[in-house]
């Protein structure tokens, strides 16, 4: 008898998608609650790439009213409105990307490179696509900032994100945050709750029962 297949579990965010932070305390549960049998695996989807042009002001007032629809829909998600005058904002996310890569090749902790960016955005209004940020963070968390710098500036670095991006694209994700559950060679997207991680965990149980696994 061969083994049973054991199946992924994709989360797809970015490190400064608002509805990802709005996500979480539903991820967390979903993540404690899966079935041992489903591995999961968090990728970057990378919402913009590397930009020095300020944000135009449509835009900034169009992510804003993001954050306002987020704190209804999603109860109890805080955001600190002080980011879009103290900063100069820039559409470019690619940054705070790479630098989850890069804690996870540093020392496995890209969940909290990625919870400590939302932090610094957030909460505490500081730019995570400015370099200073990130290392901030990066030394928040335990790291070396002259190596963590130097690794996520590197090609390594670089090369690693781009196929992340390939293989967000490859099982058809445009939209974050996304759920996708791999059964040997195909992928189904899972349907997400933002207050309730239930919602996503009978899904999985319905997709695998059809697949009979």
């Amino acid at each position: 008898m061969p083994d049973k297949p054991i199946a992924t579990l994709y989360y797809v965010h970015d490190p400064m998608c608002s509805w990802c932070w709005g996500f979480r305390t539903q991820l967390l549960k979903l993540k404690q609650l899966l079935p041992d049998d489903i591995q999961f695996t968090s990728l970057v989807g990378g919402l913009a790439a590397d930009s020095n042009d300020p944000m135009p002001a449509g835009l900034q007032q169009d992510i804003q009213s993001a954050w306002r629809r987020i704190q209804q829909v999603i109860p109890g998600t805080q955001f600190n409105f002080d980011f879009w005058t103290q900063n100069t904002p820039r559409r470019s996310t690619y940054p705070a990307c790479r630098a989850v890569i890069t804690a996870r090749q540093l020392a496995d902790k890209a969940d909290q490179m990625t919870y400590g960016i939302q932090q610094a955005y957030y909460l505490n209004a500081q730019n995570p696509s400015d370099l200073k940020t990130l290392l901030d963070v990066a030394v928040s968390i335990g790291l070396d900032s002259s190596e963590f710098e130097q690794l996520m500036l590197s090609s390594k670095v670089e090369t690693a994100l781009n196929t992340e991006l390939e293989l967000v694209r490859s099982i058809h994700v445009y939209s974050y945050p996304s759920l996708v559950l791999q059964l040997d060679a195909e992928t189904c997207p899972v349907k997400l709750d933002y207050n309730s991680a239930q919602t996503s965990l009978l899904d999985i149980a319905s997709i695998r029962s059809s697949h009979h696994i």
